[in-house]
């Protein structure tokens, strides 16, 4: 069964069959830091961008695609130390971003402690 891509983060995948992610937020952001006048109001000053995060959350049903080991190969990926580059299952390129957190919650236990639903975010920082 081939599977739709909807996000590649370096080599992870998120895809229909596994780690679909129901919710993509991205804040950019510039600085206009302000500099002080003497008998005016602060004049603000465009200095360049500012930073740029994507925060990435979703559910995977492990036993029905993907399996458990999903949030491992997604901390893999972090655990390289390296920006990944970020391109939408449609081909657009969002850039290069760090991995700078992974938050996992099991839910829905089986009787050997393996979850039915795992939800995940990721937090990502564009690497400029």
């Amino acid at each position: 069964m081939q599977s739709t891509v909807l996000l590649a983060l370096g080599a992870y995948r998120f895809a229909v069959s596994n780690g679909a992610y129901q919710k993509f937020d991205r804040t950019s952001s510039w600085r206009w830091p302000s500099t002080e006048r003497i008998g005016m109001a602060p004049a603000p000053q465009y200095v360049g961008p500012g930073d740029d995060t994507i925060t990435i959350d979703g559910v995977i049903f492990p036993h029905f695609r993907g399996g458990l080991r999903q949030i491992d190969q997604m901390r893999a990926q972090a655990g390289l130390g390296m920006p990944l580059p970020l391109v939408s299952g449609y081909g657009r390129y969002l850039g290069v971003y760090v991995i700078e957190k992974i938050r996992e919650t099991q839910d829905v236990l089986m009787s050997d402690g393996a979850p039915r639903k795992i939800e995940f975010q990721i937090e990502l920082k564009a690497y400029a």
